[in-house]
């Protein structure tokens, strides 16, 4: 995410740049979180944090798309990293609510 939004405008340096890469950094920060988390419940909630900030940052790069500084050649790989992603942090939640992780 860091290299991708180096290419957008200068002038969405402090916008659309600043947003995408502070939910980029936020999902595996809160997975690191959540596994020193005392209970399972706590893991959840920081895994749910990195779920919707992983949701965001799909939303920034449809913004990106639609504003023009992201191709859709580009734009495809990294929505379907973004899926993969959510549906293994998902999995993950689900087994942590359940005593499992």
């Amino acid at each position: 995410m860091y290299r991708l939004a180096t290419s957008f405008p200068a002038d969405e340096r402090l916008g659309l740049c600043s947003q995408l890469r502070r939910a980029a950094i936020s999902v595996p920060t809160n997975i690191v979180e959540g596994t020193k988390r005392q209970t399972n419940a706590d893991y959840a909630r920081c895994l749910t944090i990195a779920e919707a900030s992983l949701a965001e940052m799909e939303y920034l790069l449809l913004l990106a798309l639609d504003l023009g500084y992201l191709s859709n050649e580009a734009h495809q790989p990294i929505a379907a990293e973004i899926d993969e992603v959510a549906r293994m942090l998902y999995a993950l939640r689900v087994k942590v609510e359940q005593g499992d992780p």
